[in-house]
């Protein structure tokens, strides 16, 4: 007999740490397209998108079936035992679809933060130098490596130290809140001409590895920054041979209607990190980067057991096909116009909403007190989160304060799914409006 999802939890209380965290107390049953049942039969609509890792939707028939031909052949040989071409084509591709002409190389990983983690080994072995500069409310992953270039202290870094050395930490294009306290244009994007100065007082150019940042920040709050930002970033680091790069494990595979989040700001990037959406939810991650970067390792310093595994391979380029040639890009342009024009009027409705940024559907809605102050609203953001979950609709929070509601649904979901999602969620901030 079925279990309840309480009878569920009792055993997960039991048997699972609470480190291991949960955002709702649901457990699936299935799960297609946008939609999400639970074990008691209760149906949610899916904003959260297993956090960004299913922009193509759940259990997308061309997805599974390049799993099930895969699987039917072999689950796994080990790369570096035996190769196989799924492995090699998606790299191809991915190579091809990266910006700019630079030729490029790419391998596989498991999950965003090893690919974090081998992107920063090869800028540090190219270059020979130690250091990277991260940024404030940047999010890279769990591990000692990535752990350390994330920002957030609590949940991710509290007694897990001590860190790894050479990293540090900037401010980041973060408009709402300007760390310098400027307001955008006249600033002259002061945030970008700071690295000149953190040079001096915290880092030397010259033992500078790479600057990695998110195009659109995603634990951090969906900060977006301003259309000069990268491309002075880009020029800065240029000049003194450093390396540019860019996370794109929530932002790339098409979340921002655009294949990498950073073409909307035309830079071309040293190297580029894929996850999440990347393989529609099999464990998969890429670095992509210049050749003459990525082939200097020596032959065995990069790589591991699970690391581009073939079923995973395999839905990374049915993924692809659906988002370049099943037109998905276009339509998660569509979703983003739909939904940022949506949030704009909420926006102009209720005092709550301070800010609304992104790009295409990755956006972001900042939910303050008072917008004099901006004082953040977190407990009324958990609330909002609580109510839409009540009414059937999973949708999560991110930003150093916990105050920012994101949208990260699949862009497979029908027009009245979202417009019902749009609705509870008015709904639920209307409930907590000042």
């Amino acid at each position: 007999m079925q279990k309840t999802n309480k009878e569920l939890l009792a055993l997960r209380q039991k048997h699972v740490p609470q480190a291991a965290f949960n955002i709702t107390q649901a457990f699936v049953q299935k799960a297609q397209g946008a939609m999400m049942t639970d074990v008691e039969g209760n149906e949610f609509i899916d904003f959260a998108g297993g956090i960004g890792c299913n922009n193509v939707g759940h259990a997308h028939p061309k997805v599974v079936q390049a799993i099930k031909d895969q699987a039917e052949n072999f689950i796994h040989s080990c790369w570096h035992v035996s190769m196989y071409e799924s492995y090699v084509r998606l790299a191809e591709r991915l190579n091809e679809l990266s910006p700019g002409d630079t030729p490029k190389m790419t391998m596989f990983a498991n999950s965003g933060a090893e690919a974090v983690e081998n992107a920063v080994k090869a800028s540090r072995y190219a270059s020979g130098r130690p250091s990277i500069i991260c940024f404030d409310n940047g999010f890279h992953g769990r591990t000692l490596l990535t752990m350390s270039m994330t920002s957030k202290i609590k949940p991710y870094k509290f007694k897990f130290g001590p860190f790894a050395p050479e990293i540090y930490r900037m401010p980041y294009a973060y408009c709402y809140r300007c760390p310098f306290h400027l307001d955008y244009p006249k600033c002259n994007i002061a945030c970008a001409e700071y690295l000149e100065e953190f040079f001096i007082t915290n880092v030397a150019p010259e033992l500078t590895a790479a600057v990695v940042a998110e195009p659109i920040q995603g634990e951090g709050g969906f900060v977006t920054p301003p259309p000069e930002y990268f491309q002075r970033l880009k020029q800065i680091c240029q000049k003194y041979g450093i390396h540019l790069i860019i996370d794109e494990v929530q932002s790339g595979a098409g979340r921002t209607g655009k294949l990498f989040a950073i073409d909307h700001w035309q830079v071309e990037p040293d190297i580029i990190t894929l996850g999440k959406s990347l393989a529609g939810g099999m464990p998969l991650s890429a670095v992509t980067g210049s050749e003459e970067i990525m082939n200097k390792p020596h032959v065995g310093g990069m790589g591991g057991t699970f690391a581009g595994n073939p079923v995973s391979c395999s839905a990374g380029l049915a993924v692809l096909e659906i988002l370049l040639e099943d037109g998905m890009l276009e339509r998660a342009e569509t979703l983003g116009d739909k939904f940022q024009g949506r949030l704009k009027e909420m926006q102009k409705q209720y005092e709550i909403i301070g800010d609304v940024r992104g790009k295409g559907p990755m956006l972001g809605i900042e939910l303050v007190r008072d917008r004099n102050s901006k004082e953040p609203a977190a407990e009324e953001a958990r609330q909002v989160l609580q109510y839409c979950f009540e009414k059937g609709l999973i949708v999560l929070s991110c930003g150093a304060f916990g105050n920012v509601i994101r949208t990260l649904m699949p862009f497979v979901a029908t027009d009245e799914q979202l417009e019902k999602g749009l609705q509870i969620l008015e709904e639920g901030i209307r409930m907590v409006r000042t």
